[in-house]
């Protein structure tokens, strides 16, 4: 079941690098914050890495002016991740989270088979904001689109919460 506007993030073990592979709950990350995830089927792949995480390293400036820390998170590796966060010039703070066997996409009910295209389970294209591991927007895109949970799209809607 896909998680509700209202419910608490799930507790699962995500992976980034600083120096060195550091394992981050989701508890630990989501408590006492407030964050925008976004989610991607995969790093490098074409509409993730030309619109929707480039939209976020252009507005991130705007999210932390808000007290608003932004989270990026992918069915990869960390040191892909890591490499993909590089290549987009991510800015610092900018959290690049693997999620490698897709653990977190299944506990969000957000899980999307791509197997059809040889890339296996990944998570869908989304964007959530979370206050305090609370979830109070969830903008989850139909197969194939990119449109509500882009940066604009979210920071448009966070000025209505």
């Amino acid at each position: 079941m896909t998680i509700q506007i209202g419910e608490r993030i799930p507790e699962v073990p995500l992976q980034r690098i600083r120096e060195g592979v550091e394992t981050v709950d989701t508890n630990a990350l989501f408590d006492g914050r407030r964050i925008v995830l976004f989610a991607v089927p995969g790093a490098f792949t074409p509409t993730c890495s030309e619109k929707h995480l480039p939209g976020f390293v252009e507005h991130f400036d705007e999210f932390r002016s808000r007290g608003i820390e932004v989270a990026c998170v992918a069915v990869n590796d960390p040191f892909v991740m890591q490499a993909w966060g590089e290549s987009q010039n991510v800015p610092d703070g900018l959290m690049m989270l693997a999620d490698g066997n897709g653990d977190f996409a299944r506990a969000l009910g957000l899980e999307l088979d791509a197997s059809a295209y040889g890339m296996g389970r990944r998570a869908k294209r989304f964007a959530l904001y979370a206050d305090d591991g609370v979830v109070k927007l969830l903008n989850v895109e139909a197969p194939g689109e990119f449109r509500v949970s882009s940066a604009e799209h979210v920071l448009e809607q966070l000025k209505h919460l």
